[in-house]
């Protein structure tokens, strides 16, 4: 007689006892001999197999374990104001530098350098009627204003000096008032004494310079030299038109 046993009997040795737990929780198993095969799962996240992410890198990317290919150096370009090219060193010429009027005009009586060729109108040499505006003692000043007034406008040249000059004498004359009038406030006449002293050098060493053919251009005084050989005009040739 087979020995009875409880449902709540769970010795493992039983060979029933895995059928009996079956029907207890209600499963069914399949028969034996059945094919018990399920279909495997496609592998989780976590269980891909590693990928290389050097693969994905664009070739673009370069490496920094491959050298790169030599490229030669670019020639460095000099230095232009506008970008329209390389600059080009100016010519080295012997022409002085222009004023503002362009008294260097070429042309053999504008000649660079010392001339003793009669200004028109006027009758002194070319050289002695440029230098004359830049003496000192107020005689350029009565010089310049007689060829502004005198040498026609085609003379280039002598009516630049004569306007730099008188532009110049009005400069030395408009400091010195400056200054005795400093000086008769402060009791003290030495900076108005020591600018005469410099003015008068400037005025000797431009005189003669001038006389010598040498350029002289006073950059300061472009603006009232142009007004001053603009507004100054011939009494004769006026007097002919």
């Amino acid at each position: 007689m087979p020995e009875k046993r409880s449902k709540y009997d769970t010795d493992p040795l039983d060979p029933d006892f895995v059928r009996r737990t079956d029907e207890v929780m209600g499963r069914t198993r399949p028969a034996p001999g059945a094919d018990q095969t399920e279909p495997l799962r496609p592998p989780s996240v976590t269980e891909e197999p590693t990928r290389r992410f050097d693969d994905q890198i664009a070739d673009s990317y370069p490496s920094v374990f491959v050298p790169p290919a030599y490229q030669p150096p670019r020639q460095p370009q000099p230095f232009t104001t506008f970008g329209a090219g390389p600059h080009q060193p100016p010519a080295t010429t012997n022409a002085p530098p222009p004023g503002p009027s362009s008294p260097y005009a070429p042309g053999p009586q504008h000649a660079y350098g010392p001339s003793s060729r009669p200004v028109e109108k006027l009758g002194l040499s070319e050289n002695i009627a440029n230098a004359l505006p830049y003496a000192p003692f107020y005689i350029g000043l009565v010089a310049a204003l007689v060829e502004l007034f005198i040498v026609p406008r085609h003379e280039t040249r002598a009516r630049f000096h004569a306007a730099q000059g008188l532009a110049l004498q009005l400069a030395v004359l408009a400091g010195t008032l400056l200054f005795q009038i400093i000086g008769s406030i402060t009791n003290s006449g030495f900076g108005g004494w020591l600018f005469r002293v410099a003015a008068f050098v400037f005025l000797l060493v431009s005189t003669v310079r001038v006389y010598k053919g040498r350029p002289h251009h006073i950059a300061p005084l472009d603006d009232a030299t142009a007004f001053l050989n603009e507004r100054i005009a011939p009494i004769k040739t006026e007097n002919r038109q």
